[in-house]
């Protein structure tokens, strides 16, 4: 018998490793799908009294779990914490050596178990009922006996691991990740969580640039290009070629923005009477602006949907600053 050639034995390997990967996306979408049933069938009043709960705590959410489960917990804990939620993860086997000091009676503590029999909750079960600290299971077990400690049970549906052996947790844990997730951003929600606040929490990296504000890194004053109306466009090009930005903004006589010329323009005007035209002729009215108090997320998707490299900033219509795709780049948003 032939042996296969390398390239189909090749095509052979990577086909069954495209199917193993799609047989996971598609077990956990099944997941998710599950936990959407239920939420309709049952879990949304457990789920409402879950988010009153913690929302009228005086303390902080504690996000706890064993295993997989409290890597998730892990994440729970930061998204809550992120969204305006003070919250923070305790280790159940470091919480029965001394870090239950760190949970309060004014906390509400959030324990994630698929089984709901995790051996290392029980310290922190009996603790929370001692103290009449406000306990929410998130189990699959509803008769377990996490679930009968808790004061509100979200009972997550049965639901087959990607695991072709149904032994790794694979789906279980994305179940209980989206379910903290839909948490998180329904109290967010609900709080009047606003992009600001959000900048409040998030000062670094290309998420905390995007929430700083364009008068925060826009050019102001005399590096705005800005010429009259009734100019000339000799004098025009002399101001686009002298500020360096592709453009000039055109400004009325009560100094509002009246329109803009860029480089596009100069092109599709280009002829031997351009330079004698008045900037009136030439310009585009009612360019693309921004405010200063916008975000520079905003300002990114403006310049990309509008396909151009800068922006003049105006306040009551009248220019006080202009953003270039390079200030973007250089605060890391872009």
């Amino acid at each position: 018998m032939a042996k296969p050639k390398p390239e189909a034995s090749d095509r052979t390997r990577a086909r069954a490793l495209i199917d193993s990967t799609l047989r996971t996306l598609e077990a956990e979408a099944g997941g998710i799908a599950a936990l959407v049933a239920a939420v309709n069938d049952g879990l949304a009043q457990p789920i409402t009294a879950a988010l009153d709960l913690i929302r009228a705590a005086r303390g902080r959410l504690i996000v706890t779990g064993m295993g997989k489960s409290g890597h998730v917990a892990h994440k729970i804990a930061a998204t809550f914490a992120s969204t305006g939620t003070p919250a923070f993860f305790v280790h159940p086997a470091e919480a029965s050596h001394g870090d239950l000091g760190m949970i309060t009676a004014d906390d509400v503590i959030m324990a994630l178990s698929w089984s709901g029999e995790t051996a290392e909750l029980k310290d922190l079960i009996n603790y929370s009922r001692r103290f009449r600290i406000g306990l929410i299971a998130v189990t699959a077990d509803a008769d377990s006996t996490l679930a009968k400690s808790a004061d509100v049970v979200l009972t997550l549906p049965q639901a087959r691991e990607a695991c072709p052996h149904n032994l790794a947790p694979t789906t279980s844990s994305l179940m209980q990740l989206a379910l903290g997730d839909a948490l998180a951003v329904a109290l967010l929600e609900s709080r009047g969580f606003t992009a600001l606040k959000f900048r409040e929490l998030h000062p670094g990296g290309r998420l905390g640039a995007k929430l700083t504000f364009v008068r925060d890194v826009m050019h102001t004053g005399n590096a705005i290009p800005l010429i009259a109306l009734g100019e000339s466009m000799a004098d025009a090009i002399v101001e686009i070629t002298a500020k360096g930005f592709g453009c000039v903004g055109i400004t009325a006589p009560d100094g509002k923005l009246a329109g803009i010329i860029t480089d596009g323009d100069l092109r599709r005007h280009m002829g031997p009477g351009l330079l004698a035209a008045t900037v009136d002729q030439v310009m585009t009215k009612r360019p693309k602006t921004i405010s200063s108090d916008q975000l520079l997320g905003e300002t990114i998707e403006l310049l990309n949907s509008s396909k151009i490299t800068a922006v003049i900033v105006v306040d009551a219509d009248a220019p006080v600053g202009i953003v270039h795709l390079h200030d973007l780049l250089r605060a890391g948003v872009a």
